[in-house]
């Protein structure tokens, strides 16, 4: 999967969705991310694990990822295989961990984005569609660092390649 065009199935949240609904305290520490991924966002989307499919996409409301700075709640949505994340907003911390962990996150408006919806993304042009609704959106264009950094699968992957890295 390329992390400039992502095309998946929408999984529709709510907002404030906080990183205890799909990464829950009461599972770590102990249980791996694939036990965890079967009960992610269980309190709040029942059944969601279930009906999730790899390059699916996840689409948010606002202060998607807010609450604590827990990375395993961003590998538990790498072990789903999460397409990516379409959002009003974010918590920053999460956000910056979807970054450092290669799962591509977008901020955007999500009106007239129903659950079940074939959504594309296609980051290199800026540009998000839903085409049986006739939706086409304009995205931020990320950095070109950080579209570096998601090229490489996160973070380290990226220091990894580029050992002589260093800050300018």
């Amino acid at each position: 999967m390329s992390f400039t065009n992502i095309k998946g199935r929408v999984h529709l949240l709510g907002d404030n969705v906080n990183t205890d609904l799909n990464c829950s305290s009461k599972y770590l520490p102990g249980k791996d991310n694939a036990y965890v991924a079967q009960h992610a966002f269980e309190q709040v989307a029942p059944g969601f694990a279930s009906r999730f499919r790899p390059g699916d996409v996840i689409v948010a409301g606002r202060n998607f990822g807010i609450n604590s700075s827990r990375e395993q709640a961003v590998h538990i949505l790498r072990t789903m295989g999460v397409g990516g994340i379409v959002a009003q907003s974010f918590g920053r911390l999460f956000f910056r961990n979807t970054i450092n962990n290669g799962l591509p996150a977008i901020e955007c408006g999500i009106s007239g984005i129903a659950d079940g919806d074939e959504i594309e993304i296609d980051l290199a042009a800026g540009k998000l569609m839903v085409a049986a609704r006739q939706i086409s959106r304009a995205v931020a264009a990320l950095p070109p660092a950080v579209q570096q950094i998601l090229a490489a699968g996160g973070l380290i992957a990226y220091l990894r390649e580029h050992p002589d890295w260093q800050l300018a």
